[in-house]
């Protein structure tokens, strides 16, 4: 399984805008997000779009204008940002449809969709705000990855 570029942008423009937002009244433009992250402007437009429709930031017009997170960064966790712009994290052929192999399930189709749950939950539980707090801490997230690994025994 490979995260799209749109969920890695997306991602990656959030946690820009959560950094850089110290507070609501200091509004972000686009221009300097794809400037720090080397982003596509009109990428961004479109990505921007998707995350003000489903209430993960709010545009500001005028002269100061740009974009603010809706809510906290501890609010906003990565599934959210991802299933704004309209992208899976699910590894199973069928996409979840167990229709794999010719309208089917195939063999292996409960082993691919509860790696699927298993990334969607670690999704849900990381925040703009861990990442923030984390950034700088490479073992974090494998530590946590060995704390949550799935129990083969009930499977």
């Amino acid at each position: 399984m490979k995260l799209t570029t749109k969920a890695r942008y997306a991602v990656t423009a959030m946690l820009d805008l959560a950094m850089h937002c110290s507070n609501n009244d200091t509004a972000i433009t686009l221009s300097d997000i794809a400037e720090r992250q080397d982003i596509s402007l009109s990428y961004l437009e479109q990505l921007f779009s998707k995350l003000r429709r489903a209430g993960l930031v709010n545009s500001i017009r005028g002269p100061r204008g740009g974009y603010v997170l809706s809510k906290s960064p501890d609010l906003i966790d990565i599934a959210q940002i991802i299933d704004a712009v309209e992208e899976s994290v699910d590894v199973t052929k069928c996409l979840g449809g167990s229709d794999c192999q010719s309208g089917k399930m195939c063999l292996t189709h409960s082993l691919w969709d509860a790696l699927s749950q298993k990334i969607k939950t670690f999704l849900e539980e990381v925040t703009l705000a861990e990442l923030i707090l984390n950034r700088d801490k490479s073992h974090f997230f494998t530590d946590n990855l060995t704390k949550n690994q799935i129990n083969t025994k009930t499977l």
